[in-house]
């Protein structure tokens, strides 16, 4: 080999190293981006002295998870209960060495979460309800559930619910059933919202869990939201925002403005977290 050409052959191996580098980040990049989570939020306060609900997203490589928690109106330290409680599953989520142990993430997660505000309750009244959404690399979404907030699924126009409601409405309903009360008496029932199930208390049962994951279709989008805004929205209202085509986080502070656009007198904290899955 010609001395003088050795420069040039090196030069040449590192251009080519190089590129080939540049291809591999590239494919990576688009891989990244194919698998890719939109995230979007809003947040009111309403009509209340203080911000109760608290949410949190965070991003690892198990997957995509949003808790939201509703500190409980009425109560004193419903923001510190939720507070802790959602940073108690963001922690616990970053944690993780694996999809398989999921479910007893969602346990762990909400037993410490319950016993960590107790704790810093130390007698006093408190507490808050939770929803935790994970969506997974290859599409599929994993949730938990405790009190009154909803998770739903908005696929082709309409909500595909996804859990249910610990309060006494429930209770009535299943007494409705079994034929021991009237549909009436369910419907005017004073207390029928009343949380029957909630993180903060000692008698904590348990966090509703998905029993199996639940494959999501491209432009499905992930809905966590607090009772301010199903409490104050019709469905039909909240399809419309949602058929928008713009990005989640858009159509969430579309939500909150159609809120507040209501200015209902006793207007409750109100929150969504909006996770599409765009691949």
């Amino acid at each position: 080999m010609d001395p003088k050409l050795l420069p040039y052959i090196i030069a040449l191996v590192f251009i080519v190293v190089l590129v080939a580098l540049l291809i591999v980040r590239n494919m990576l990049a688009q891989q990244n981006e194919k698998n890719k989570i939109e995230i979007g939020n809003g947040q009111t306060i309403g009509r209340r002295d203080e911000q109760d609900d608290y949410f949190s997203t965070a991003e690892t490589k198990d997957g995509t998870i949003a808790v939201l928690a509703d500190g409980i109106s009425g109560l004193a330290n419903g923001r510190m209960a939720s507070t802790v409680a959602v940073n108690t599953f963001i922690e616990e989520f970053k944690k993780l060495s694996g999809l398989s142990t999921l479910e007893n993430f969602f346990k762990e997660a909400a037993f410490a979460s319950n016993h960590m505000i107790v704790e810093n309750l130390n007698g006093s009244n408190g507490g808050t309800t939770l929803v935790a959404a994970v969506i997974d690399d290859n599409g599929f979404l994993h949730w938990g559930a405790v009190g009154d907030s909803v998770i739903t699924i908005f696929r082709n126009g309409e909500f595909k619910a996804i859990n249910q409601k610990h309060i006494f409405e429930s209770v009535l309903t299943e007494r409705y059933i079994s034929g021991e009360i009237s549909q009436l008496e369910v419907q005017e029932n004073p207390l029928k919202k009343r949380l029957i199930n909630y993180l903060g208390y000692e008698g904590f049962k348990n966090m509703d869990i998905g029993k199996s994951p639940i494959q999501l279709n491209r432009g499905d989008k992930v809905c966590l939201f607090s009772d301010g805004v199903y409490d104050t929205l019709t469905e039909v209202e909240m399809e419309k925002i949602l058929s928008q085509q713009a990005t989640p986080y858009d159509i969430a502070q579309d939500m909150i403005k159609a809120v507040e656009q209501k200015r209902l007198k006793n207007q409750d904290n109100a929150t969504i977290v909006i996770l599409e899955k765009t691949w």
